[in-house]
């Protein structure tokens, strides 16, 4: 429609620096030889570098860190890795009196059961603490307790 109003048609839209109003001149990092004129042997190979040595790139060692998830003890066996002695195991058990055992026998006192019934809570595994020993080392990886 601008070509029959009689103003001439743009033939490429404008650059950046003229559209913004801007002139914007970078120095340039090597020299630009004129137009016409033969680029000089200068700057075209640097000279070798005769300062320090190239560094030495020395090999990377890389050590692998595995950490062990929590391991949560209840009353029975658990598959773990024994800090102690670094084998993959399955805890052994051992039941030791606790609070809870001691509370149930006092609580079987309380009730009238003197006459031996109230020692019944100490042959009852389910009211025992448990700790778990290592099978190899004997060592003791952990417990669980009642109360």
């Amino acid at each position: 429609m601008s070509a029959l109003s009689g103003a001439p048609v743009p033939s490429a839209p404008p650059s950046y620096e003229e559209a913004t109003g801007t002139d914007v001149s970078y120095p340039h990092p090597y020299p630009v030889p004129e137009p016409g004129q033969k680029p000089s042997g200068k700057g075209v190979n640097p000279p070798p570098y005769m300062g320090q040595p190239a560094p030495v790139i020395n090999p990377v060692t890389v050590q692998t860190v595995y950490v062990q998830q929590p391991v949560v003890f209840h009353d029975r066996p658990v598959q773990m890795c024994c800090p102690s002695c670094n084998q993959l195991i399955v805890t052994r058990l051992s039941y030791d009196s606790g609070a809870l055992t001691w509370l149930s026998c006092g609580g079987l006192c309380l009730l009238g059961c003197i006459a031996g019934c109230c020692l019944f809570p100490f042959c009852i595994d389910a009211l025992k603490d448990v700790d778990h020993t290592c099978p190899n080392c004997s060592a003791r990886v952990g417990s669980y307790k009642r109360l």
